[in-house]
């Protein structure tokens, strides 16, 4: 019975490698996905699925009005199991259509993303994953500062410094965040 899943982790936990390892897993045996991904999500290029490693494959680009109940619906050959990255940034509306794809077209649905933002507040797509997921599991890294497990997400600055207000999506890598502790999210030790 198909399922949806969200697996959520702080910056660098493998999230996207674990979307392109799933996809490779089914591909070898000759059964077709569909990888979806935020239509927000530059940094490398809108449209593919990038690790920090450096692997990368396309995918379907998500935005507000993208329906994408309809476009696995329609899509042939039928997927086998539908990806979601960057899945904190899509809309209620598509976390509906991910519950649509696997109870009326009987597909499991994986989304990955963030769980909550820098100032620690959920993404409007993680709320509801959280809602509507049947299983949640926890991606874990470590912070970047000591050795405890990074369950938040810090945004610096162009000097480094810790921000811990402005807009809720501003889209950056290393270079405007670091997967940490609560305590280091607290008081950086930041040069």
């Amino acid at each position: 019975m198909a399922q949806l899943f969200f697996k959520y982790g702080a910056m660098n936990s493998g999230k996207s490698i674990e979307i392109l390892k799933v996809a490779h897993n089914y591909e070898e045996q000759n059964k077709p996905v569909l990888i979806f991904t935020s239509g927000i999500d530059d940094r490398d290029e809108v449209g593919y699925v990038s690790s920090r490693i450096g692997m990368r494959q396309p995918a379907i680009a998500i935005y507000d009005e993208t329906n994408v109940f309809e476009i696995v619906k329609n899509h042939q050959p039928k997927p086998y199991c539908v990806l979601i990255d960057e899945a904190q940034f899509v809309k209620k509306a598509h976390i509906i259509q991910f519950t649509q794809i696997v109870d009326e077209l009987n597909i499991p649905v994986m989304a990955f993303g963030l769980k909550n933002d820098f100032r620690n507040e959920l993404f409007e797509g993680s709320q509801y994953l959280l809602t509507y997921a049947d299983k949640v599991e926890e991606m874990k890294t470590i912070c970047w500062f000591c050795q405890k497990k990074a369950t938040m997400n810090l945004r610096v600055d162009e000097q480094n410094r810790p921000v811990y207000t402005g807009e809720q999506i501003q889209i950056g890598g290393n270079d405007s965040y670091y997967p940490v502790c609560r305590k280091c999210h607290t008081n950086p030790p930041l040069t």
